[in-house]
Protein backbone atom coordinates (compact mmCIF):
# COMPACT_ATOMS: atom_id res chain seq x y z
CA UNK A 1 0.00 0.00 0.00
CA UNK A 2 1.01 3.76 -0.80
CA UNK A 3 0.73 6.08 1.59
CA UNK A 4 -1.43 9.12 1.51
CA UNK A 5 2.66 11.03 2.38
CA UNK A 6 4.15 9.38 -0.29
CA UNK A 7 1.77 9.52 -2.98
CA UNK A 8 0.34 13.08 -1.83
CA UNK A 9 2.98 15.60 -0.39
CA UNK A 10 -0.24 17.63 0.89
CA UNK A 11 -0.38 14.90 3.17
CA UNK A 12 2.56 14.90 4.60
CA UNK A 13 3.83 16.99 7.74
CA UNK A 14 5.20 19.58 6.55
CA UNK A 15 2.28 20.51 3.92
CA UNK A 16 0.92 24.11 4.81
CA UNK A 17 -2.38 24.56 6.10
CA UNK A 18 -4.55 27.49 7.38
CA UNK A 19 -4.72 27.93 10.98
CA UNK A 20 -8.25 29.68 11.42
CA UNK A 21 -10.80 31.12 14.15
CA UNK A 22 -13.44 29.02 15.56
CA UNK A 23 -14.91 31.20 12.39
CA UNK A 24 -12.84 30.20 9.78
CA UNK A 25 -11.05 33.65 9.49
CA UNK A 26 -7.47 33.06 8.17
CA UNK A 27 -4.97 33.47 11.14
CA UNK A 28 -1.48 32.08 9.81
CA UNK A 29 0.13 28.91 7.40
CA UNK A 30 1.38 26.17 10.33
CA UNK A 31 2.77 22.93 8.79
CA UNK A 32 0.30 20.22 9.15
CA UNK A 33 2.05 18.62 11.81
CA UNK A 34 2.04 21.77 14.04
CA UNK A 35 -1.53 21.77 13.20
CA UNK A 36 -1.91 18.15 14.49
CA UNK A 37 0.06 17.98 17.85
CA UNK A 38 -1.55 21.45 18.92
CA UNK A 39 -4.92 20.56 17.66
CA UNK A 40 -5.35 24.03 15.54
CA UNK A 41 -8.42 25.41 14.15
CA UNK A 42 -8.43 24.66 10.14
CA UNK A 43 -10.55 24.54 7.47
CA UNK A 44 -12.04 21.25 6.11
CA UNK A 45 -14.33 19.77 3.79
CA UNK A 46 -16.70 17.17 4.32
CA UNK A 47 -18.73 15.53 0.77
CA UNK A 48 -21.84 13.02 1.12
CA UNK A 49 -21.56 10.77 -1.46
CA UNK A 50 -25.00 9.33 -2.30
CA UNK A 51 -26.31 6.42 -4.78
CA UNK A 52 -29.00 7.11 -7.03
CA UNK A 53 -31.21 4.98 -4.75
CA UNK A 54 -30.44 7.04 -1.80
CA UNK A 55 -27.88 4.76 -0.23
CA UNK A 56 -24.55 6.97 1.37
CA UNK A 57 -21.11 5.31 0.74
CA UNK A 58 -19.28 4.51 3.77
CA UNK A 59 -15.56 4.42 3.95
CA UNK A 60 -12.50 2.77 6.20
CA UNK A 61 -10.00 4.94 6.31
CA UNK A 62 -6.52 3.75 5.86
CA UNK A 63 -4.35 3.00 8.89
CA UNK A 64 -1.78 5.57 7.73
CA UNK A 65 -4.13 8.63 8.34
CA UNK A 66 -2.90 10.97 10.56
CA UNK A 67 -6.27 11.26 12.96
CA UNK A 68 -8.51 8.46 13.60
CA UNK A 69 -6.87 5.76 11.38
CA UNK A 70 -8.88 2.95 10.57
CA UNK A 71 -12.34 4.38 11.39
CA UNK A 72 -14.91 4.58 9.56
CA UNK A 73 -16.50 7.26 7.98
CA UNK A 74 -20.08 8.74 6.33
CA UNK A 75 -17.80 11.51 4.22
CA UNK A 76 -14.81 11.95 1.79
CA UNK A 77 -13.39 15.44 2.07
CA UNK A 78 -9.89 16.30 3.90
CA UNK A 79 -7.89 19.96 4.88
CA UNK A 80 -8.58 22.88 2.90
CA UNK A 81 -5.31 23.84 1.01
CA UNK A 82 -4.26 27.49 1.32
CA UNK A 83 -6.16 30.06 -0.86
CA UNK A 84 -8.32 27.08 -1.61
CA UNK A 85 -11.95 27.65 -1.96
CA UNK A 86 -14.56 25.37 -0.52
CA UNK A 87 -15.80 23.97 -3.73
CA UNK A 88 -12.40 24.11 -4.87
CA UNK A 89 -11.36 21.57 -1.90
CA UNK A 90 -14.36 19.20 -2.36
CA UNK A 91 -13.78 18.86 -5.70
CA UNK A 92 -9.79 17.86 -5.26
CA UNK A 93 -10.95 15.29 -2.55
CA UNK A 94 -13.20 13.61 -4.61
CA UNK A 95 -11.04 13.52 -7.20
CA UNK A 96 -8.28 12.36 -4.66
CA UNK A 97 -10.09 9.68 -2.76
CA UNK A 98 -12.68 8.40 -5.20
CA UNK A 99 -11.20 9.31 -8.56
CA UNK A 100 -14.23 11.16 -9.53
CA UNK A 101 -14.75 14.23 -11.13
CA UNK A 102 -17.35 16.40 -12.87
CA UNK A 103 -20.14 15.11 -10.27
CA UNK A 104 -22.68 18.13 -9.19
CA UNK A 105 -21.65 19.13 -5.45
CA UNK A 106 -25.08 20.27 -3.62
CA UNK A 107 -23.52 23.01 -0.41
CA UNK A 108 -25.28 21.68 2.44
CA UNK A 109 -23.72 24.61 4.83
CA UNK A 110 -20.72 25.16 7.19
CA UNK A 111 -20.29 24.47 10.51
CA UNK A 112 -17.67 23.82 13.53
CA UNK A 113 -16.57 20.82 15.36
CA UNK A 114 -14.53 20.84 18.33
CA UNK A 115 -13.16 18.14 19.90
CA UNK A 116 -9.56 16.48 22.16
CA UNK A 117 -8.20 15.52 18.33
CA UNK A 118 -9.28 18.11 15.94
CA UNK A 119 -10.99 21.40 16.01
CA UNK A 120 -12.32 22.66 12.76
CA UNK A 121 -14.63 24.53 10.53
CA UNK A 122 -16.09 22.78 7.65
CA UNK A 123 -18.24 23.60 4.70
CA UNK A 124 -20.07 20.48 3.69
CA UNK A 125 -21.36 19.18 0.27
CA UNK A 126 -23.37 16.50 -1.16
CA UNK A 127 -22.81 14.46 -4.03
CA UNK A 128 -24.72 11.84 -5.75
CA UNK A 129 -22.97 9.02 -7.90
CA UNK A 130 -23.19 5.32 -8.08
CA UNK A 131 -19.42 5.01 -9.85
CA UNK A 132 -17.21 3.59 -10.25
CA UNK A 133 -14.90 4.91 -7.49
CA UNK A 134 -11.19 4.52 -7.60
CA UNK A 135 -8.78 4.81 -4.58
CA UNK A 136 -5.33 5.52 -5.95
CA UNK A 137 -4.15 7.93 -3.28
CA UNK A 138 -4.08 5.20 -0.73
CA UNK A 139 -6.38 7.02 2.17
CA UNK A 140 -9.24 4.43 1.73
CA UNK A 141 -8.79 0.48 2.53
CA UNK A 142 -12.95 0.10 1.52
CA UNK A 143 -16.09 1.49 0.94
CA UNK A 144 -19.34 0.19 1.17
CA UNK A 145 -22.88 1.42 0.67
CA UNK A 146 -25.39 1.84 3.19
CA UNK A 147 -28.97 1.90 3.51
CA UNK A 148 -29.92 5.63 5.50
CA UNK A 149 -31.96 3.33 7.84
CA UNK A 150 -29.54 0.91 8.55
CA UNK A 151 -26.77 3.74 9.07
CA UNK A 152 -27.45 4.11 12.83
CA UNK A 153 -26.90 -0.01 13.70
CA UNK A 154 -24.16 0.46 11.43
CA UNK A 155 -22.52 3.43 13.37
CA UNK A 156 -23.38 1.64 16.47
CA UNK A 157 -20.74 -1.48 15.22
CA UNK A 158 -17.84 -0.14 14.47
CA UNK A 159 -15.68 3.35 14.94
CA UNK A 160 -16.88 6.48 13.08
CA UNK A 161 -15.38 9.58 12.78
CA UNK A 162 -17.46 12.06 15.01
CA UNK A 163 -16.40 14.87 12.93
CA UNK A 164 -18.40 13.96 10.18
CA UNK A 165 -21.40 12.13 11.82
CA UNK A 166 -21.37 15.64 14.07
CA UNK A 167 -21.41 17.93 10.46
CA UNK A 168 -22.94 15.52 7.85
CA UNK A 169 -25.75 13.55 9.04
CA UNK A 170 -28.21 16.17 10.58
CA UNK A 171 -27.67 18.35 7.20
CA UNK A 172 -28.74 14.98 5.23
CA UNK A 173 -31.55 14.44 7.13
CA UNK A 174 -30.41 12.34 10.14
Amino acid sequence: MVTPTAAHPENSPDELVEEVDSLGTVLRLVTRRQMRAEALWHRAVFIAVRSSTGQLLIHQRAMTKDVWPGWWDVAVGGVVSPGESWEQAAERELAEELGVSGVELRPLGTGAYRDNEVKLVAACFEAVCDGPFRYSDGEIIETQWVALKDLGSRITQDSFLPDSIALILPRIGL
